[in-house]
């Protein structure tokens, strides 16, 4: 990890300590609150904080300890282990510019263009086995652990300990790396302490939080602060972070934000440093964001978040008093390129103020807000037009297929996909249409997968592209691109001109024919 500057933004992993991991010895022999643990795993019961005069009158409490004990059991160390290559011989470093720079480009020395093998000197790699630190917590009796995605990111191997001191692989269930969460699974034969999720929007600033966690590979450790600012966002568009100046450092990533009542409010994600240590500005990821991803990845492997399919910017008191609009609230649509607003009727100019019965404070609300609603399935949207209110249904696409990063996979019934030019292709249903956010009427071909060694791959198309045209004809089946690609090819041409659409937006792509 580079030196951090004097204001430096990190996420709070063990990605950057290169130790062999070594489990904590202080967990051996006794695990407090570990009967309690046992009976509510038994019972399928998440462990809850037990009842006191502190959380009764909102005061600081004498002692976190009965809190501790009792949610401790659902909280785990993560170990992975991945494989990482470096040249088994170093060159000389210099400067682009110097009066060598072009032999020493031409040889792949260190600072240009590599040579065979991946070694700037085009020799042999050393692969060596590196270990990285993280934390994390049970959510289900059926082993589902939450973490962060960049604690398990690349990662070959994962270990769990827990704080019994029993370790268990753990696999990937889905990982999503606009929130930073993955979803892990263990597989163990009795029933495993866990914790559910609380309601994150009604913590308050100055309310008690305890983070649990690994941090520097220290082993199980807690410490407790105030949620210090709400609704914080960093660098990602579905950014819902909870403040804390609890202590949160290298290790804690993807561990568990409890309030008072044993709930986990937040995963600790990210701290704001100087140093690349807790100076008690850290960040957890809002678990009302994240208990929404987490169901997803259990469920489907991957995201479904809505897709509205407009270009928006925020409402300044300026707009909102040209537009005779009574505060400065709502999104302005600057752009509806084709896609479910386009077809619902929406225009450039439009301030969105309600989407699915509920106000719009501005475009980060309605963001993660329409991330939330159901793809597929019709939303009532508000907008000022005019100075006057026009109620809008608009049916969500999905915006992972949208941005050509989703799988593909269609929930709508369709008739079996045919690999065709290292595609598999299936004709577009007015269902999936509406999965994609694209018009009920367009006619074509959906892309549910692509062979990723194929041309069509290399020529840049995904799952969720549409193809409409083959050879300038439109093709509505796939019999219609299969006698285009036989026309191409009696022809004695070499490729068939495509049209593709992605979110609505066309391109022409040439893919080869022999």
């Amino acid at each position: 990890m580079n030196k951090p500057s004097s204001r430096h933004l990190l996420t709070a992993s063990g990605l950057a300590l290169l130790m062999a991991f070594s489990p904590a010895v202080a967990q051996q022999a006794a695990t407090p609150g570990a009967d309690s643990a046992q009976a509510a795993a038994n019972d399928n019961q998440p462990l809850a904080a037990p009842e006191s005069k502190a959380r009764r009158e909102n005061v600081m409490p004498e002692s976190f300890a009965d809190l501790v004990e009792q949610v401790s059991p659902a909280v785990v160390n993560i170990t992975t282990t991945s494989t990482v290559s470096t040249p088994l011989a170093r060159g000389p470093q210099l400067p682009e510019g110097s009066p060598f720079s072009d032999l020493f480009r031409e040889f792949g020395f260190p600072g240009f263009p590599q040579g065979p093998g991946g070694n700037p000197f085009g020799g042999p790699m050393e692969e060596q086995r590196s270990n990285a630190l993280g934390s994390g917590f049970v959510v289900s009796p059926e082993g589902l652990i939450v973490t962060n995605n960049h604690v398990i990111e690349g990662a070959d191997e994962i270990e769990v300990e827990f704080f019994s001191g029993k370790t268990l692989p753990a696999k990937v269930i889905g990982k999503d790396d606009k929130t930073d969460i993955a979803v892990l699974k263990v597989e163990s034969k009795d029933p495993l302490p866990f914790v559910k999720f609380g309601d994150s929007d009604k913590g308050r600033v100055g309310d008690w939080v305890l983070a649990l966690g690994n941090p520097l590979g220290q082993g199980f450790s807690a410490s407790t602060g105030i949620i210090s600012a709400r609704n914080r966002a960093l660098s990602g568009s579905y950014d819902d972070f909870i403040q804390t100046d609890a202590a949160i450092n290298r290790g804690n990533s993807g561990g568990p934000l409890f309030n008072m009542d044993g709930e986990v409010i937040g995963v600790n994600t990210a701290i704001l440093s100087p140093n690349g240590g807790s100076i008690g500005i850290g960040f957890s990821m809002a678990s009302n964001v994240v208990s929404k991803v987490v169901e997803q990845l259990e469920e489907y492997g991957e995201t479904r978040r809505g897709w509205l399919g407009v270009k928006i910017q925020p409402v300044t008191q300026d707009i909102a008093d040209s537009l005779g609009l009574a505060d400065a609230k709502g999104a302005m649509v600057t752009d509806v390129p084709t896609g479910p607003a386009a077809d619902a009727g929406m225009k450039s100019g439009d301030v969105i103020t309600s989407f699915a019965g509920g106000e719009v404070k501005d475009p980060r609300d309605l963001v993660r807000r329409v991330a939330d609603a159901p793809v597929g399935k019709a939303v009532d949207v508000t907008v000022q037009r005019d100075g006057k209110p026009v109620e809008l249904k608009v049916t969500l696409g999905r915006r992972e297929l949208a941005e050509g990063s989703g799988s593909g996979k269609m929930d709508s019934a369709s008739e079996a996909a045919s690999d065709v030019m290292g595609m598999a292709l299936a004709p577009l249903t007015p269902e999936i249409a509406a999965e994609l956010g694209v018009s009920r009427e367009m006619q074509g071909l959906v892309v549910q997968s692509v062979d990723p060694t194929g041309a069509a791959a290399d020529r840049g198309l995904a799952p969720g592209d549409v193809i409409t045209e083959a050879g300038q004809q439109p093709v509505a089946s796939l019999a219609d691109l299969e006698a285009r690609v036989k026309e191409a090819r009696d022809a004695g041409r070499k490729s068939i001109l495509v049209m593709v659409r992605r979110a609505g937006e066309p391109r022409f792509v040439a893919l080869p024919v022999e």
